[in-house]
């Protein structure tokens, strides 16, 4: 009895092949869309950690320099006596003034240490910036014969105001204040994405307040 073998199509045998390739395409695209997406899963919802520049720490201190400016709004009293001639006059005046104190961005010096994620800021000591004298009322006022009130009085009363105004400021601790203020400031807003922010003053007296 003879054994009978089933003939071959070369059409068929085409098709099957073609099947096959396209089988191992899809499942080569499958395993690639696969490492993808589970790379895509892994990194979704995580943003990239903050990149700083000196750039970036130079605008924040700007920034800074404008939310920590310490204001503060004094009175006080300013006595002006001269004898000339064996002739006195005096006057007494109560002054009311808004005295700002704050940080020289010029003087500022800042360190980036990408590697070490530390920022090192060197700030100078916090100067008074500005006194507006808002009121002054005179009290009393006499003058002698000899000696009346010119303009050069007048100029030298307003002078020591304003010398008198920045010494009593110094004393009632703007200066510390505005130091303190720019300093946690500063950490607040350049502690970012793991960087430490050491804060550095240098070894220098403050601006004479006279």
């Amino acid at each position: 009895m003879s054994q009978t073998t089933p003939s071959t199509d070369p059409r068929r045998v085409f098709i099957w092949g073609l099947v096959a390739i396209a089988l191992v395409v899809v499942a080569s695209v499958g395993v690639i869309f696969v490492r993808s997406a589970s790379s895509t899963v892994g990194n979704f919802g995580r943003p990239a950690p903050p990149r700083m520049s000196h750039d970036v720490v130079v605008e924040r201190l700007r920034e800074v320099a404008k939310l920590v400016a310490t204001e503060m709004t004094l009175r006080d009293v300013v006595i002006y006596e001269q004898t000339r001639l064996r002739s006195t006059k005096r006057v007494l005046l109560v002054v009311t003034a808004r005295v700002s104190a704050g940080i020289n961005l010029a003087a500022t010096k800042v360190d980036l240490d990408s590697t070490a994620r530390r920022i090192t800021i060197t700030l100078p000591p916090a100067q008074i910036t500005s006194v507006d004298v808002t009121n002054v009322t005179t009290y009393d006022e006499s003058a002698g014969l000899w000696n009346p009130f010119t303009s050069d009085d007048r100029d030298e009363i307003q002078r020591r105001i304003r010398i008198q105004l920045r010494q009593t400021a110094a004393r009632s601790g703007i200066l510390e204040h505005a130091d303190q203020a720019a300093a946690k400031a500063l950490r607040d807003f350049l502690t970012l994405g793991g960087y430490t922010v050491d804060i550095k003053r240098p070894l220098e007296l403050r601006q004479p307040t006279g």
